[in-house]
């Protein structure tokens, strides 16, 4: 499976390393972890990371590179988690020698040269986990605990359906490393006294459709100040996923490029009602953006017919 990128790396001596924007878990940790498990193994190659900053992750020590344009000349571009070009942080991937793209979306449309795409795994960072198992590559503790970041927060702390006996076994392979386990979840998880206050206010938000859809829908004045819609919006749609009876969710958050729209479900495949708005994603874990909100209306009425559905997987 991974045979062709393994040989792709090993042939080029500069490789910038791409993921999607606004990163989360995933997109940062197996970022971080595939350059990180490069350089442990191929101390002579030049490694860069690109993208924006990881609003989502503060306690993650990571600067991105600031390289240019000429650095594409000749390289390979490595694209993380993303379904769609249209999520690619820096388009400049486009001007590299070869691209090779490691991603478990469900596939929507080919991107790179050498496509590593299996739908099956948690995380693009358990591909990363994958990857280096199968190839025997090197682990060092740095390069363990960004993949391990990206395994536990894309699955949820392992509770999600997508995880597997293959999440176990990765996990216990990249834990063959001294993971500080209790440093890395009080980072991710601590909250504020001020946030859990906030966040009970925006459980009063929640609204339902006849269906019984959850959403919850934050205009652009109702956002604070200095607040960054997309981390807003990953914050408020995990608020609706354990209320009883709730089979199908979906947060609303608009922004200077359309409206947010985090779709999930526990029960059906969401993904075809985001593909049909220009997004993607998983069966039960879905986003796109739309232009204004009485699209995303048109969207929610098109999830609350398919909550009203016989449950299809």
């Amino acid at each position: 499976m991974f045979q062709e990128a393994l040989e792709l790396i090993k042939a080029y001596d500069r490789i910038i390393i791409h993921r999607h924007s606004h990163p989360d878990g995933d997109a940062l940790g197996s970022q971080m972890g595939l350059a990180r498990l490069i350089k442990d193994n191929f101390p002579q190659k030049e490694v860069y990371m690109v993208g924006d900053e990881a609003l989502r992750l503060p306690f993650v020590d990571v600067r991105m590179d600031e390289i240019p344009d000429e650095f594409y000349r000749g390289a390979l571009a490595v694209i993380l988690d993303c379904g769609s070009s249209r999520m690619i942080c820096d388009e400049r991937y486009k001007t590299a020698e070869k691209t090779l793209r490691f991603d478990h979306h469900l596939f929507a449309e080919k991107i790179a040269d050498v496509e590593v795409v299996e739908s099956t795994f948690e995380s693009a960072a358990g591909m990363v986990a994958m990857f280096a198992k199968e190839c025997g590559l090197r682990l060092s503790t740095a390069s363990a605990t960004a993949i391990y970041l990206g395994m536990v927060t894309d699955s949820g702390r392992f509770l999600f359906d997508s995880t597997t006996a293959r999440t176990f076994e990765l996990a216990a392979f990249l834990l063959s490393q001294p993971i500080d386990l209790n440093a890395l979840y009080y980072n991710l998880y601590a909250e504020d006294f001020s946030a859990i206050l906030e966040r009970a206010d925006n459980m009063h938000k929640i609204k339902f459709t006849e269906n019984n859809v959850a959403y919850i829908y934050t205009a652009r004045e109702e956002l604070p100040s200095d607040g960054d819609a997309p981390l807003v919006s990953s914050g408020l749609v995990g608020l609706m996923h354990d209320i009883k009876g709730v089979f199908v969710w979906v947060n609303f958050t608009e922004a200077d490029d359309g409206v947010h729209c985090e779709l999930r479900s526990n029960r059906y495949n969401i993904n075809p009602i985001a593909v049909k708005y220009g997004g993607g994603g998983h069966k039960k874990a879905s986003g796109c953006t739309v232009p204004d909100r009485e699209t995303a209306m048109r969207l929610l009425a098109d999830l609350n017919t398919l909550a009203g559905t016989e449950v299809t997987e």
